[in-house]
């Protein structure tokens, strides 16, 4: 009687253990946090990138025009990937092109604006990461499609192609 108990025993804790891990990995382990829509942008001050002037948000984002910010890098390798969207997207005349430099040394930065071209109206400087936190930025490249002082759609992540067209439609 105890032999035939153990492999049921056993068989029984196997498949146990297979279900589990089985269901743990349908489970995406991948966060990706609830996007609101149509939120506030926050009030800050920084320095404009190039002349190191101090800017208000007040200042950026005014009027009823479409601003498309974005969070970039030099030391970020999808914010090389995405540039190509940023380059076709700075060719539309309804949308301001507003660059956020994050946590980057200022040589690389414009040495990366120079090798790829600069797609931005505007770029300001984020040393120190604390605008991103305010944007709720989790990191670099994101995106913020704004219009009326709101964000009306955040991309987490680059840019691609249905992203771009995404883009595109949203700002006829």
């Amino acid at each position: 009687m105890k032999i035939k108990i153990f492999p049921i025993f056993l068989i029984t804790a196997f498949l146990i253990i297979f279900f589990v891990f089985y269901k743990g990995l349908q489970n995406s382990n991948i966060y990706t946090p609830e996007i609101k829509s149509e939120i506030k942008i926050p009030n800050f001050q920084t320095k404009e990138f190039f002349s190191k002037e101090k800017i208000n948000s007040d200042k950026i984002f005014m009027g009823s025009e479409y601003y498309l910010l974005n969070i970039w890098a030099s030391w970020c390798v999808p914010c090389k990937e995405e540039h190509k969207y940023l380059m076709n997207l700075s060719k539309k005349e309804n949308i301001k092109m507003i660059g956020q430099n994050y946590k980057d040394n200022f040589d690389n930065a414009k040495n990366f604006l120079i090798d790829l071209n600069n797609p931005y109206d505007l770029i300001f400087l984020d040393n120190d990461g604390t605008i991103a936190i305010e944007w709720g930025a989790y990191g670099v490249p994101e995106t913020f499609l704004i219009k009326n002082n709101q964000i009306i759609k955040k991309i987490i992540g680059p840019l691609n192609d249905k992203l771009f067209f995404e883009i595109k439609e949203l700002t006829k």
